[in-house]
């Protein structure tokens, strides 16, 4: 008699994201760029720098929605109450001094690489889209938070207001319930266990890319070089 396959369930899909992301998600948040900004050991010049780089990523994000729209995988993730590009529009208005001054921004390159990915897979790979979705608004409404307080505190800008406004998210009255409601969609995306895993790697790529954004801007701003680990 044949002996009886166990199955073992699979976790739950957020989580795996969560698990495979964890080292990327540690590095990013203590870059050079983002401890000396977090530190006050940077000025507002870096902080419009930032912001002015956000613009793109987030215009290569938001730019494919409706082509999203309706696709089983991507759609169910498009909220409208999550769209950031307005609000960076307005925050860069603010930052330098009117908003004609948004035609003389410029990408960096490692900006122009991380939009560039963005665009490819909202044409080519709807999961792939799924993963820098995740990657980006999630971050907003955790950390995105903490950089919110610590530009008001140094720079003098307006709770809430002007300068800040893409880390306000008027229309989610409950953000802990909102990601708990996002990570349940993660869980019940219709793809198989294959594709989850090409999902996963593509959210570590994302962290990958946002690091590097984030030394470009350290070597921009000659913010020291974090020594590497030992042991």
């Amino acid at each position: 008699m044949a002996a009886t396959e166990h199955v073992v369930p699979s976790s739950p899909f957020s989580d795996l994201v969560r698990s495979e992301t964890r080292q990327q998600h540690g590095t990013v948040q203590s870059s050079p760029f983002m401890a000396d900004l977090l530190g006050g050991r940077l000025g507002l010049d870096a902080f419009t720098r930032y912001t002015g780089q956000l613009w793109f990523v987030y215009r290569a994000l938001e730019e494919s929605t409706q082509m999203l729209r309706d696709d089983p995988v991507a759609g169910p993730f498009l909220r409208d109450e999550l769209l950031r590009t307005s609000a960076l529009e307005r925050d860069l208005a603010h930052l330098l001094g009117g908003a004609e001054h948004l035609d003389a921004l410029a990408p960096l390159p490692a900006t122009s690489a991380y939009a560039a990915r963005i665009a490819e897979v909202a044409r080519e790979w709807p999961g792939g889209y799924v993963a820098h979705h995740y990657t980006r608004y999630l971050g907003d409404l955790s950390g995105g938070q903490v950089i919110r307080s610590l530009a008001e505190k140094t720079w003098g800008l307006a709770h809430k207001s002007d300068g800040v406004r893409f880390y306000v998210f008027d229309a989610i009255d409950n953000p802990a319930a909102f990601k708990r409601t996002y990570r349940a969609l993660l869980d019940a995306v219709p793809v198989d266990d294959l594709e989850k895993q090409r999902i996963a790697a593509e959210c570590r790529r994302a962290y990958a890319l946002n690091a590097a954004l984030f030394d470009a801007l350290g070597r921009e701003f000659n913010c020291p070089v974090a020594s590497p680990q030992t042991g």
